[in-house]
């Protein structure tokens, strides 16, 4: 379990690498709130992205983003709810993207699902 949860913490550090390379203001990493956590907040413009990141060193489970369940979608919405209600953000446009590492690639899928709450 060790050492997946540090190759899970290297994946997102190349992802936020990969992101800020990308033009992306990183405003959190490993947000956590009672709903869950967000690997990564990211604003790029006027939207802002709550990222998750998927890393992988096979494809024998399938394609890293397939690990994103509708309930992990919605923990994920309620964790960006919380963010932008903690921080009193007025936020015109938000996306949720997921970011795969996978096999020494990245790919980063924009507005990969959209929220279950109504309001986002």
């Amino acid at each position: 379990m060790r050492d997946n949860r540090r190759f899970g913490a290297g994946g997102e550090g190349y992802a936020a690498a990969y992101l800020q390379k990308a033009g992306y203001e990183i405003l959190a990493e490993n947000f956590t709130c009672v709903y869950g956590e967000i690997d990564i907040i990211a604003r790029k413009g006027g939207v802002i992205a709550f990222i998750e990141v998927k890393a992988r060193l096979s494809d024998k489970y399938g394609r890293p983003a397939e690990a994103v369940t509708r309930k992990k979608q919605h923990h994920i919405s309620m964790a960006a709810a919380s963010y932008i209600k903690a921080n009193k953000l007025f936020v015109p446009d938000i996306r949720f993207d997921v970011i795969e590492v996978f096999v020494g690639e990245i790919n980063h899928i924009e507005d990969a699902f959209y929220s279950t709450m109504k309001g986002f």
